[in-house]
């Protein structure tokens, strides 16, 4: 009986450690949201030189646009995001506010789905999400892709 116990309490100790997340991916989460939080304030501040410091050089930028239920897919070269983000006019405010974050990550490669409310001047534009891959580049999270959804709510 006490080897049953004692075997019952090591699975459960096994269980409750399985549970628990790695020190090491709990810091690699934390800095992978550090540059998706770089890369808002780069977008939101209009600074395109402070969102290349996480985007790898050949970033991929999709959108879904939908609209009574279809979606429509678009494409965006580098070039032309960073155009259309230092064209922004300086005294319009951008905010897209995260909900919440989903990240799985295998090695130098991490997935990241984020719910999100995308304001212009103080009121709600539109609602989405956002799927970003990333890849572990010189120790930098580097977003390599980006497509989200939007639509008006």
């Amino acid at each position: 009986m006490k080897k049953f116990f004692a075997l019952l309490l090591f699975g459960m100790c096994l269980f409750v450690s399985a549970q628990e997340k790695n020190p090491n991916q709990k810091e690699q989460e934390n800095q992978i949201k550090q540059s998706i939080s770089v890369f808002f304030e780069g977008l939101q501040t209009g600074d395109t030189l402070k969102i290349q410091t996480i985007c790898h050089k050949d970033m991929k930028l999709q959108s879904i646009m939908e609209k009574n239920a279809v979606g429509k897919l678009t494409f965006e070269t580098n070039e032309e995001f960073y155009k259309s983000i230092s064209s922004i006019p300086k005294n319009m405010k951008l905010e897209e506010r995260l909900l919440s974050y989903n990240i799985q990550i295998d090695g130098t490669m991490a997935q990241v789905w984020t719910p999100y409310e995308f304001y212009i001047d103080g009121k709600l534009s539109h609602i989405g999400t956002n799927s970003f891959t990333l890849l572990l580049e010189n120790n930098i999270w580097k977003i390599v892709h980006i497509i989200d959804t939007r639509r008006k709510k």
